[in-house]
């Protein structure tokens, strides 16, 4: 579009041309012979690289000139023809340092600026700090524009309209970089007014939408336009997969999965606008602490894992209804250990341990991420820590909590000591289950002169023990062990 509009200016410039001489025209009067001819020669230079330096060499030569602002505007559009963007920002800077109100220059430069913004890179920031206060004085002035009396009804209306769609669309990026996302979503709908294909604005704005809170639900169908139209324009699928993977994400986010989204984007590629807001059929995904309240709501506390309960618990002071599902989760930890008189026993994940302390984790999450939720004061010093990383038994009285950062503190620690186990004798079915379990007679053997039996071995046991796999081997241990 910036290219478009400097071959306006340039075309409205070529139409007429300045004279030596006073007559009852329009048309500029140059007086000065020489100065008439530096203009017509550099004017009339076929290559546009070296008509833009004659250009700029006169308005140096001649500051004063009725036509100084004529010449750099000249100069400004030979640049593009040549396609040096960088002489075009050059020349633009130099016409807004005598003429700070010049409109063609401010949307030139506004323009030129939000391309080298959307590339990215160290040029980026820079360049929208120059746009942004351009763009917001170009929507002032605008609209007091007069038509230049060498300018068309119809380039002036052209023009007009693609700087008023320069300015709206730039300052709808400087506002949703500063995440004034209402005053973004005004902008870039007023731009897309005057040109609805606009890829930049069109995405832009879908992330204004999508950025709101609440979220405007008019942004979906925007970032789905958005991939339909760089499929379309761009020549690379970079673009398409940036723009995909943004809008699928929200809608993700927003919806829970990703049911719909593929219908919302082929909907767009052939719609022009958005449908009626009540149209849209997008229920929003419950939210964590909406989660946490329907869990009490459809479950008992008693029921629920150790990790519901520390999840409803986070969520403790997200609102009143959330609230009451904790005080139901604590009430229910604190009947299981009947007010402080019993102890709970639970698996934890060594993080860190002194003979007074262990700083742990409970669930599977924590476990994982070596992240503390509980941090246990021991009733007694510990005479061997244990190791960080180990998983340990722990029995004590959960005394409470915080929920964020969720950390339970738990009193009256111990170590769980389980019960050596009773090495009591094997009975026949004991082998026998043991035989048809895979255990193979050598080891079963091996077990039997461990434990010993209490059985005695007749022929009708030695029938039923030799179907069920022994061996002679197996069966003279048994022999042995009940002698």
């Amino acid at each position: 579009m910036i290219f478009t509009m400097l071959a306006t200016v340039s075309a409205a410039f070529c139409t007429q041309q300045p004279t030596l001489r006073k007559d009852n025209s329009n048309q500029k009067v140059i007086r000065d012979p020489a100065e008439y001819n530096a203009y017509m020669a550099a004017l009339r230079i076929q290559d546009p690289t070296q008509r833009g330096a004659a250009m700029e060499a006169f308005a140096r030569n001649y500051p004063d000139s009725i036509v100084y602002l004529d010449a750099l505007e000249q100069a400004m559009a030979a640049h593009q023809q040549a396609g040096n963007q960088a002489k075009v920002l050059e020349v633009g800077r130099h016409i807004l340092e005598t003429h700070p109100h010049n409109l063609r220059a401010q949307a030139i430069i506004v323009a030129i600026d939000r391309g080298t913004a959307a590339n990215g890179g160290p040029a980026a920031q820079a360049a929208m700090k120059e746009a942004c206060p351009y763009a917001q004085r170009g929507l002032e002035e605008l609209p007091r524009w007069q038509r230049p009396e060498n300018m068309s009804e119809a380039d002036f209306e052209s023009l007009h309209r693609q700087m008023m769609d320069i300015f709206a669309g730039a300052s709808g990026l400087c506002a949703l970089q500063n995440k004034d996302y209402a005053n973004a979503r005004t902008y870039f709908e007023r731009a897309l007014q005057i040109d609805s294909n606009n890829l930049q604005n069109v995405y832009q704005l879908g992330v204004a939408d999508l950025e709101m809170n609440p979220v405007d639900l008019n942004g979906f169908w925007y970032c789905a336009k958005a991939i339909s139209l760089a499929e379309r324009q761009s020549n690379t699928q970079q673009p398409v997969n940036r723009i995909a993977d943004y809008c699928k994400s929200k809608y993700t986010s927003y919806h829970g999965n990703e049911e719909g989204w593929d219908g919302i984007v082929a909907r767009a590629a052939t719609e022009r606008v958005p449908p009626p807001k009540d149209a849209w059929n997008i229920n929003k995904a419950p939210t964590p602490a909406e989660l946490a309240v329907q869990a009490v709501r459809d479950n008992d506390p008693a029921n629920l894992s150790f990790s519901d309960w520390e999840f409803i618990l986070s969520k403790r002071d997200a609102s009143t209804a959330n609230k009451n599902a904790a005080d139901k989760v604590w009430q229910t930890i604190q009947a299981k250990e009947k007010n402080g008189q019993a102890k709970l026993k639970l698996a934890i994940k060594v993080i860190s341990a002194t003979k007074d302390t262990i700083h742990a984790a409970v669930t599977d999450e924590n476990q994982k991420a070596n992240r503390e939720d509980i941090e246990v004061f021991m009733e007694k010093p510990i005479s061997h820590l244990p190791a960080a990383g180990s998983i340990i038994d722990i029995m004590g009285v959960i005394q409470s909590y915080t929920p964020n950062p969720f950390k339970f503190t738990m009193n009256q620690g111990a170590l769980f000591q389980t019960t050596p186990a009773v090495h009591t004798q094997l009975s026949e079915p004991d082998i026998e289950k043991l035989l048809h379990g895979g255990v193979t007679p050598k080891r079963a053997a091996e077990l039997v002169k461990q434990k010993g039996v209490d059985f005695t071995l007749d022929d009708a046991t030695e029938g039923r023990l030799r179907e069920a796999g022994a061996t002679d081997e197996l069966l003279l241990a048994i022999t042995k062990a009940k002698k």
